[in-house]
């Protein structure tokens, strides 16, 4: 069974998919653009947008019941490899230990022209 999981600490799905589903022991998050909830609003920089992303998806993950200590797996995709440790820096502040496992890749482009985006896989 598949429970969608909305949050209005977090943008809404904007497409036809789900922001987050929570199926048996898992939250699945969609991947979180920096956009800010309230405005609609992207901050400019890399750190902040980092800050933005995971804000939305913590929002997703405590709407379900979930947290970020119970992410397993993360995916970040950046616009440039170049902005890794800066990314870094900004992620290794939000998650604690045992870190997720993750992957990181650059992509051509990201939607509405972020620098960044990141989904996870959490315990519910």
């Amino acid at each position: 069974m598949k429970e969608p999981v909305i949050s209005e600490k977090a943008p809404a799905a904007i497409g036809p998919y789900s922001a987050a589903l929570k199926t048996g022991p898992y939250v699945f998050v969609s991947g979180q653009l920096p956009v800010d909830p309230q405005s609609g609003a992207m901050p400019g920089d890399i750190k902040a947008q980092t800050a933005m992303s995971l804000s939305n998806l913590k929002a997703l993950l405590e709407a379900a019941g979930s947290s970020l200590d119970k992410v397993v797996k993360t995916t970040v995709f950046l616009q440039s490899m170049q902005d890794f440790a800066a990314m870094n820096e900004v992620y290794g502040s939000v998650f604690p230990a045992p870190y997720p496992t993750r992957s990181a890749v650059e992509v051509a482009a990201l939607p509405k022209g972020a620098l960044v985006e990141i989904e996870c896989i959490a315990l519910a």
